[in-house]
């Protein structure tokens, strides 16, 4: 047992004698770090650069390098492919999409909206075909979603949630609520309610992103890692567009800027997309005897209806792997490459751990860890290329990437290549939001919403029967 001190009180929390705080993720820790590629060495032209070596990027290669294989494309990643969230995410193949649904509408109409997130549905199977096609085992399952309920108030919200997501692209089919009594057993504490879609998945990350980086590689994909990027330069009268780094620049028709969560590193976009940090927990294997009592034998990946909310898996050991929201936000865009993760935010998660899962409450916990995704301004994602610039990018995926990674690459293998496609014509497709506040005010910012979930969640535990309007006003000034 480890005792872990939050500002408020002490913690007990079981662990295991080998138990480890970031060095990355577990996913990685169970297949090992990959063997890091060459650097970047002198300056070089080729058709198309891609900075990030994470989902967005290899995905954005391997369409690029399918549709014309003849494309030199080079790939630069400042660590190695998947360092970033895509080695360290939940796992949560998803066709969850991020964002207000009216204000991505406003682009191009409802019947866009709608029609992107249907691209959703079809881009969870997309992946699941890729990896099934290029021999990529990365332990998917698709067993769909789960969300539950815990009081009175998840419940009204998961109900409405649900009505609403049948108006936006959802079919009854898609999306829907499962009395208790009748749902796949899946013994979760306390539940009162959940809701199911079908249109998910579970997937061990790292094992997804080093496999397509070998994919990628075998196309012919030049992948530069130890390579870290510090500018990107537009097209100018006189050059190309252009990557810059250490050990040289690569000079190209178009610059992809697929940098997510650390795109606040590169020069002039400190403010473009918040570093939002998100922390998990990794049990030892549960028993059989555990495992009868929760079931979960379909391995749905599973969340909750709270403000702070949890997602969690079933992994192909018969772990329990469980996420949420640490410390949100780092002073000035910071974030730790290390992936350590505070004590209080370790106990947080164990907390709510033992509360779904009681029978699991002593299961000792072997690792703990962060990374960061990317948030815009208006908590909308986005695709953009812009031919007078020759840049383009995709991200701002607020937690939702393992799955929008891939249809973003798919568009922007569009948008590159000058198709007009259905792709090209989704309403996230050439949106620009606004950037962040300055330091201090989106620092500050960022701590009052994350208070006012947490306390809109304590409030709602009392059994009252509607939403705190804290979590409303937390709502309007995270501008959600």
């Amino acid at each position: 047992m480890k005792l872990f001190a939050s500002a408020a009180e002490m913690r007990v929390v079981p662990r295991s004698t080998e138990f480890r705080n970031g060095g990355i993720s577990f996913w990685y820790r169970e297949i090992g770090f990959p063997e890091r590629r060459s650097t970047l060495s002198g300056t070089v032209d080729y058709d198309i650069c891609i900075v990030g070596g994470g989902y967005t990027g290899l995905w954005t290669a391997y369409y690029l390098k399918k549709a014309d294989p003849g494309l030199r494309v080079a790939l630069l990643e400042r660590e190695f492919s998947g360092f970033g969230a895509s080695g360290r995410n939940g796992g949560w193949l998803s066709a969850e999409f991020a964002g207000s649904r009216e204000r991505c509408a406003r682009l191009r109409g409802k019947g866009a909206m709608i029609a992107l997130q249907r691209a959703m549905m079809n881009s969870v199977d997309e992946v699941m075909g890729v990896a099934e096609d290029e021999g990529i085992d990365a332990d998917i399952v698709k067993g769909g979603m789960r969300v539950v309920a815990t009081n009175p108030a998840q419940r009204t919200r998961l109900q409405n949630e649900v009505a609403y997501l049948q108006e936006w692209g959802y079919w009854p089919e898609d999306v829907y609520l499962l009395e208790h009594s009748h749902a796949p057993r899946l013994q979760v504490d306390g539940a009162v309610v959940a809701a199911h879609s079908p249109h998910a998945a579970r997937v061990q990350p790292a094992k997804l992103a080093v496999g397509l980086a070998k994919v990628v590689e075998g196309l012919g994909v030049d992948i530069f890692e130890n390579t870290a990027v510090t500018a990107i330069h537009p097209r100018s009268p006189t050059t190309r567009p252009m990557a810059v780094t250490e050990h040289g620049a690569v000079r190209a028709d178009h610059v992809i800027r697929a940098t997510e969560g650390f795109t606040a590193d590169l020069s002039g976009q400190r403010r473009e997309w918040l570093p939002m940090n998100s922390s998990m927990i990794v049990t030892e294997p549960l028993t059989a005897d555990m495992w009868r009592h929760i079931g979960w034998e379909r391995r749905e990946v599973l969340g909750d209806a709270a403000h702070a909310y949890i997602y969690a898996q079933r992994t192909a050991d018969d772990r329990i792997a469980i996420g949420g929201r640490g410390m949100p936000y780092r002073f000035g865009s910071a974030h730790d490459n290390n992936g350590t993760t505070q004590p209080q935010t370790i106990a947080e998660l164990w907390r709510v751990l033992a509360r779904l899962f009681p029978v699991a409450s002593e299961v000792p916990i072997v690792h703990a860890w962060s990374g960061v995704l990317g948030v815009p301004r208006d908590w909308c994602p986005s695709v953009h290329l812009d031919r007078d610039t020759g840049l383009g990018w995709a991200g701002g995926y607020v937690g939702s990437g393992v799955t929008t990674s891939n249809l973003a690459g798919r568009t922007l293998r569009d948008l590159v290549l000058g198709r007009d496609s259905e792709l090209t014509r989704l309403p996230w497709v050439g949106r620009r939001p606004r950037g962040w506040e300055p330091e201090p005010l989106r620092w500050i910012g960022t701590q009052v919403v994350h208070g006012l979930y947490r306390t809109a969640d304590r409030r709602e535990s009392d059994r009252v029967s509607h939403t705190s309007r804290l979590a409303g006003i937390a709502g309007r000034i995270a501008g959600r």
